[in-house]
């Protein structure tokens, strides 16, 4: 019995060797991807800078004055210009974490490979 187990185990162990790889770049990739999607519409949530561009010609409190709407038009086009800018940097960042997850076994196979040599 025990033999059948030790034979079980080691079997499953070189399985998991051999399929990680395939898992990692197929269906942990897709994972991967959904995943960084629905982080940049979460910042996109967020940030919204769409919402306030929408909204650059509506006067701020109330005012419908033309003093108002110039400072409302203005306020909100500086909001609009730092959300984006916020976004595009949340976008790199996202980049950065997708790029990461496709280059990380590849890092670790080279750092132990390095370690062994």
């Amino acid at each position: 019995m025990w033999i059948l187990i030790a034979q079980r185990i080691t079997m499953d162990f070189f399985w998991h060797l051999v399929y990680f790889p395939i898992w990692w770049y197929t269906l942990g990739l897709k994972k991967a991807l959904f995943y960084c999607f629905d982080l940049l519409r979460s910042g996109n949530d967020l940030m919204s800078p769409g919402l306030w561009l929408r909204n650059l010609f509506v006067p701020m409190f109330g005012q419908s004055d033309w003093e108002g709407r110039i400072v409302s038009v203005f306020m909100r086009l500086v909001n609009v210009i730092i959300r984006g800018i916020g976004l595009l940097f949340w976008l790199l960042a996202v980049i950065f974490i997708f790029l990461l997850w496709i280059f990380w076994p590849i890092f670790v196979f080279y750092m132990l490979i390095m370690s062994v040599f």
